[in-house]
């Protein structure tokens, strides 16, 4: 099994030096001769814990936004994941899969990496991307300390190598940490936080993390795709532009973005149903190499 980290550490260092500059040009995420995920893949999704269906439906309304334009204005998130097709052999279709509901702790409240696996490996689809969601009230190891999600892989009995993803639910643990600019910061500067476009500070975040980790897993999805770094801790497509939601950001201002007239709430990209809205991070461009925003 490899596992790729993305990290919450670098967030809060960006944070904490305001010299820091953010979506400089000429950010180089080498490729690294390896198979990137193209075509059509599904992603599956196991939720452990405890979530109400509207939350459930914010993660699934943008899972299905990805690939789909229908009665979504630009900027939208399928906007946001074409971005993914400018990375070599071009687009990766994104449908909804299976789901699990795992609502009765089976592995307790406290989750290690290899339970995390174990759970991801509920699922028998090959050509897919297998992700593990966990509530407000389950602790991960790692979760807060270092990260705010995971992606890597493991191989079946076949010898097949199928991607996996884990992001945590942060409102009662680290919200300042893994669901920022949604939740006054940790540390550093104490700019006003945003107001979440779904009304959910958890959930909101949540997406940001979902949205940088597929992003990752389609580009790097063994280690051997583009990114920079260290392998074990490497700076991929979103991860790579921490920080960034709209033009202008710098560390603690996470750039110009939209706001809803009505409520008040940022967001950088449209769904394609239910009138969701979502503030998605900034993405490597590899045609101009610099992070590219939607407004």
């Amino acid at each position: 099994m490899v596992s790729h980290y993305y990290l919450a550490s670098l967030l809060l260092l960006l944070l904490l030096n305001p010299h820091t500059t953010l979506g400089a040009q000429n950010l180089m995420l080498p490729y690294h001769n390896g198979a990137l995920l193209k075509g059509t893949i599904t992603v599956n999704l196991l939720w452990y814990g405890s979530f109400t269906p509207i939350q459930r439906s914010i993660i699934l309304d943008f899972i299905n936004s990805l690939s789909s334009t229908a009665g979504a204005p630009l900027p939208s998130v399928a906007s946001w994941w074409k971005t993914t097709y400018k990375y070599r052999g071009g687009s990766t279709t994104i449908v909804l899969g299976k789901q699990i509901l795992e609502q009765t702790y089976s592995l307790g409240n406290y989750l290690n990496g290899t339970q995390l696996v174990s759970l991801s490996s509920r699922f028998d689809h090959l050509n897919a991307i297998n992700v593990v969601l966990t509530s407000s009230d389950v602790g991960v190891d790692g979760f807060c300390r270092s990260r705010c999600g995971t992606h890597g892989s493991i191989t079946n009995g076949q010898k097949a190598r199928i991607p996996y993803v884990w992001v945590g639910n942060s409102e009662a643990q680290c919200p300042g940490q893994c669901a920022w600019p949604f939740h006054q910061p940790a540390y550093g500067p104490q700019a006003p936080p945003l107001i979440a476009p779904n009304g959910d500070v958890g959930l909101d975040g949540m997406v940001i993390n979902v949205a940088t980790l597929l992003a990752g897993t389609v580009t790097n999805p063994f280690n051997e795709g583009f990114y920079q770094g260290p392998p074990t801790a490497p700076l991929e497509a979103v991860s790579a532009c921490t920080g960034i939601f709209g033009s202008g950001a710098y560390p603690g201002y996470p750039g110009r973005v939209l706001v809803d007239k009505t409520t008040g709430a940022s967001y950088n990209s449209y769904g394609a149903g239910n009138g969701r809205k979502y503030l998605l991070p900034a993405m490597w461009d590899p045609q101009t190499s610099a992070c590219k925003t939607q407004v």
